[in-house]
């Protein structure tokens, strides 16, 4: 099942169901918004079926010609984002070229951030500053329904809902300003982005797997291939992420967790989901970094194709510019 919001001028916007080949979409019957869906997933999921069963027929009541570009983010606003950072080879690059000595303690990397506004694919991103030094980072995400606090692994699996694909904009020159001070990051984490369709496991067959998205993440900046790395390569799948965030605090329905930066040990020769990553091999290689950070007037892609080469959430195409 696909899923996605349409502009209503409202916060939420609409909720619509979509064919699988992304061109055909009708408002959904059973929520009028995402939010109402996750919140009572169960009891509505049936519904949801059969409408899209009916979208991909073109019975659907209200059917409309279905332009990703046009969307809203799945979710516009959620109630909870958590970003993990799952990929080891990313960690330990990043914390190479810090200088950063984390402790291995076996736990998952996450922290909370901005919640309450999440791009939509093709909306522009706003920044106060090219000295910020801006940058893009690919992820996979889920959206649970509301998940128990104390849920275990196993649990946590059936919570995962929804997948969905996520730009993590980032600051890099204010990051490790924030991780000096012990707190976490404000500044250098503004909102993130989704691509315009929200999808339930099923949908990846196969490439759904041990709570993983095993696909490339195709990442183009300026037009030109950057990176692409392979999902399914994380450290811990997103039901250990699930079952980490519920340990000491039931999880809202419609609570959003990334998977980090999509990293693979062969970066040298895929490429990187982030231009930090980037500069971390040039330094490593070189002793300098030379890739610069992006620029206002810039642009980043991101997509991923299912095994039949079919687009899977549609791309985020996303211009930065000065706020």
């Amino acid at each position: 099942m696909k899923l996605a919001t349409l502009a209503n001028g409202t916060p939420d916007g609409r909720l619509h169901v979509v064919s699988r080949d992304l061109t055909k979409a009708a408002p959904a019957k059973a929520a009028a918004t995402l939010q109402a869906a996750m919140e009572n997933w169960e009891g509505l999921e049936a519904g949801l079926k059969a409408e899209h069963d009916a979208v991909n027929a073109g019975t659907a009541e209200g059917l409309i010609n279905f332009d990703p570009a046009k969307a809203l983010a799945p979710l516009p606003r959620a109630w909870q984002w958590l970003d993990g950072s799952a990929f080891d080879s990313h960690g330990e690059l990043m914390d190479a070229i810090l200088g950063i000595k984390k402790e291995k303690t076996g736990r998952p990397l996450m922290y909370q951030g901005v919640s309450d506004k999440f791009y939509g694919p093709t909306e522009d991103a706003r920044f106060m500053s090219e000295a910020d030094d801006i940058d893009f980072e690919g992820e996979f995400g889920i959206i649970t329904d509301r998940v128990p606090m104390g849920t275990d692994k196993a649990t946590a699996m059936k919570h995962i809902r929804l997948l969905v694909q996520i730009n993590d904009w980032s600051l890099r020159r204010l990051a490790p300003i924030e991780m000096k001070t012990g707190f976490g990051w404000v500044q250098a984490k503004p909102p993130c982005s989704m691509a315009p369709v929200a999808v339930t496991p099923d949908e990846l067959g196969a490439n759904w797997r041990d709570g993983r998205v095993d696909l490339e993440l195709s990442v183009y900046w300026n037009d030109a291939k950057f990176g692409g790395a392979n999902g399914y390569h994380m450290s811990c799948g997103f039901d250990d992420l699930v079952s980490h965030a519920a340990y000491s605090r039931d999880l809202v329905a419609g609570t959003v967790i990334g998977s980090g930066t999509v990293s693979n040990k062969n970066y040298r020769e895929i490429g990187s989901s982030c231009i930090a990553e980037r500069r971390g091999i040039e330094k490593l290689d070189t002793g300098t970094p030379t890739t610069p950070f992006m620029t206002f007037g810039e642009t980043v892609r991101m997509e991923a194709r299912n095994g039949d080469g079919s687009v899977l959430f549609g791309a985020i195409h996303q211009k930065v510019v000065k706020a």
